[in-house]
């Protein structure tokens, strides 16, 4: 039986202020979160504030195309 559009989507969380300091989108420098969100619940992009390894403090993640 198929299922038709999921609610729950899987989202990648990436460091904005990382991503501002010109470090390529193909290296591993940039920190990311995978996590998941309800799609009519929050229809707009989500931001968290999470601990970016790179930075070594918490920063706004957003979320990004896969």
């Amino acid at each position: 039986m198929a299922k038709g559009k999921d609610a729950r989507v899987t989202v990648i969380l990436e460091c904005t202020r990382c991503a501002r300091n010109g470090v390529k989108k193909e290296s591993m420098g940039i920190s990311r979160y995978i996590t998941q969100k309800n799609r009519h619940n929050t229809p707009s992009r989500l931001e968290l504030r999470k601990f970016c390894s790179r930075c070594y403090k918490h920063t706004i993640h957003g979320e990004i195309k896969k």
